[in-house]
């Protein structure tokens, strides 16, 4: 699809990559964009038109869906993380906390405004994952696996989107410079360079994005001998 002259919502677009995508499309031509947050009062980034969206409120999303009948992109950013072992007592409210912001949200959202992007020719939908899609470090299990789900609902909703000429693109990336991977360490990718392939690879209609080199060996080792997601710890 063609940014220029599109109508965007961007999730989690108060900080990080979210605002870095409202800057983005906005200078890439996008007509609006509307910048999602919690409390809309966060959202800073001129230009851009603040709404109020909890992605774990599924009111709020067909509210905000109903509101937003001209929406031509819509870019699934929101994520949480918690880290912890998976044999924590804590391990699963933490899973369900993430499932329902990194998988279940975006779900809801695609289902919201799918029709919406019927209506105005298709558009696309992106969403952001992660190379933890495919495999996980100490401490990230539960994040992994809603990430996995991630990839796993996007990969079907692209097939389901096809035939309302919707595009879905998936975009992994290793470490990003933002807030959330502040105590990581490695290398990290910067926002504005994740937002900027997304741009390119969406109005190339690419299906999937792998944003930086560490994504790109990750993959590769997915049919490795040992494949990577099982990991050499003993």
């Amino acid at each position: 699809m063609k940014i220029q002259g599109s109508i965007a919502l961007v999730t989690g677009a108060n900080r990080g990559l979210g605002a870095a995508f409202a800057r983005g499309l906005l200078a890439a031509g996008a007509a609006k964009v509307y910048a999602a947050a919690r409390d809309p009062s966060t959202v800073t980034l001129p230009g851009v038109v603040p709404v109020r969206l909890d992605v774990t409120r599924p009111e709020q999303i067909y509210r905000l869906a109903g509101e937003l009948p001209d929406l031509t992109l819509l870019v699934n950013n929101a994520g949480i993380v918690e880290f912890g072992p998976l044999l924590a007592p804590n391990a699963v409210d933490a899973l369900q906390r993430q499932f329902e912001t990194n998988a279940v949200g975006p779900l809801r959202l695609a289902q919201a405004f799918a029709p919406a992007l019927a209506r105005n020719g298709g558009g696309a939908i992106v969403n952001v994952l992660s190379v933890l899609s495919w495999l996980t470090m100490p401490g990230t299990g539960g994040y992994s696996a809603s990430k996995a789900a991630g990839w796993a609902l996007s990969n079907a909703l692209r097939q389901e989107l096809r035939a309302q000429h919707t595009e879905l693109l998936a975009v992994h990336a290793a470490f990003i410079d933002t807030d959330m991977a502040r105590g990581v360490q490695g290398d990290k990718i910067a926002p504005d360079d994740v937002v900027r392939q997304t741009i390119a690879a969406l109005e190339a209609g690419q299906p999937e994005l792998l944003a930086d080199p560490t994504t790109h060996n990750v993959h590769a080792g997915l049919v490795a001998q040992p494949p990577v997601y099982i990991g050499t710890g003993k």
